[in-house]
């Protein structure tokens, strides 16, 4: 029987520590995989109790996998740009011993990959390995990692060639996992879609969050959810400010930067665009998830200018809520964005330089192009809701977790027999 088949998922994220689209994806599915396998999940920081949907209305305790936190270890502590990354290494260490007992290893990111990768060879079970994103695919990370990030390249490598399934997001990432590492069999790497729960994140008019920030549920807000970095593109965002339309509110709930340089180049971004007299609204609070649902579902539009996004799993969620989202046509977002169905994407043409950042050639026109997309559905608020309304229909019909747990068991099963 599936239920008999003993899964150890590892992850860096899990309630309550989850930051970014990768850390909802592995707490979302564990409580779809608890529902048809028994299922250990394997985090980053201290055991104790769980917050977010690990079980859901009338599920018995089978419906609640087990959880087990590992910290790294204490003698690594320091301050050097590197010292994270051997910190995951010796977690990964701790989790490959922990996974002993269970049928198959399923790590997420290059975090918990070499983890995979290890508990595959001493316990001579199958690893699975989820790809969020890539590591050749982001070199702008040395600016934040130092050294480290040659150790998180090596992680990532390690545990993706040396699996026995790579499963992508997006077929965007499988075509980059074929590029970046040929070595891997392509019949090995599958794609699975991201998923959202379209009961958690639903349409939603509560305005006292907007109201908590001094923005105005009456007039148009294009809204911005992310980390600040490199691939976001929160900085051309901030470029398209002064071409948007009269009455605009532009709102940013923009999470922790990568480096302290990119902070103040947003900031100074910010500052520039009030001094020219644009509405720009910086949330940097974190927020609840029912807090961060109303902030979406008050949007007039979703904006998404990443210059790298294996999937944008925000863009789902955006469209859950009744959306319309507006998006720059890179990776994986055309393959969850419907263009003039569910939102406008956004062409542009990507160059890299210096350390790799992926960059518009022409950075001004994408910044423009971002503002007539966006005043095309703010000016139009039958527009707007037509493809808000769209956008939510489509989530429901291909983005449900229960759709991405029924195929991440069937691989199970076809790799344990």
């Amino acid at each position: 029987m599936v239920a008999r088949v003993r899964v150890a998922l590892l992850s860096r994220e899990f309630p309550p520590h989850v930051y970014g689209g990768a850390g909802v994806h592995v707490e979302y599915l564990a409580r779809e995989l608890a529902r048809l396998v028994e299922l250990t999940v394997h985090h980053f920081g201290p055991d104790g109790p769980t917050d977010g949907p690990t079980g859901g209305p009338g599920d018995g305790p089978g419906a609640r996998p087990g959880v087990v936190g590992h910290e790294p270890w204490e003698r690594l502590a320091g301050r050097h740009p590197y010292t994270p990354a051997l910190e995951a290494m010796s977690v990964d260490l701790a989790m490959a011993a922990a996974s002993a007992g269970a049928d198959l290893v399923h790590s997420h990111t290059w975090y918990a990959n070499l983890g995979g990768h290890l508990a595959k060879l001493v316990h001579g079970i199958p690893h699975v390995a989820t790809v969020h994103s890539l590591e050749p695919q982001r070199p702008w990370k040395a600016e934040q990692l130092g050294g480290g990030y040659a150790l998180s390249s090596f992680c990532e490598r390690t545990g993706l060639e040396g699996a026995d399934a790579v499963v992508a997001v997006s077929d965007a990432v499988a075509h980059d996992v074929r590029r970046c590492y040929p070595d891997i069999d392509p019949a090995r790497v599958h794609v699975i879609h991201n998923g959202v729960d379209p009961d958690d994140y639903r349409p939603e008019h509560d305005t006292r969050v907007l109201e908590r920030y001094g923005i105005d549920p009456e007039r148009p807000v294009v809204l911005f959810v992310g980390r600040i970095t490199r691939q976001k593109g929160i900085e051309h965002l901030l470029h398209a400010a002064p071409f948007l339309a009269r009455g605009v509110q532009l709102v940013l709930r923009a999470g922790s930067p990568d480096t302290e340089q990119i902070a103040a180049e947003v900031a100074q971004g910010v500052a520039d665009a009030r001094a020219a007299g644009h509405e720009v609204v910086l949330v940097q609070d974190n927020l609840a998830r029912e807090e961060l649902i109303h902030l979406i579902g008050a949007a007039t539009v979703f904006c998404c200018p990443s210059v790298y996004e294996p999937f944008g799993l925000v863009n789902v969620e955006a469209m859950a809520c009744g959306v319309p989202v507006v998006a720059s046509a890179v990776g994986g977002i055309p393959e969850v964005v419907d263009d003039g169905v569910t939102g406008l994407l956004v062409p542009v043409e990507l160059v890299h330089e210096g350390t790799g950042t992926p960059e518009p050639r022409v950075p001004a026109e994408f910044a423009r192009n971002l503002a007539a997309a966006l005043n095309q559905l703010v000016t139009d608020p039958a527009l707007a809701r037509k493809y808000g309304e769209a956008g939510r229909q489509r989530v429901v019909e291909r983005f449900s977790w229960r759709g991405v747990a029924e195929r991440t068991v069937a691989l199970y099963q076809a790799l344990t027999g």
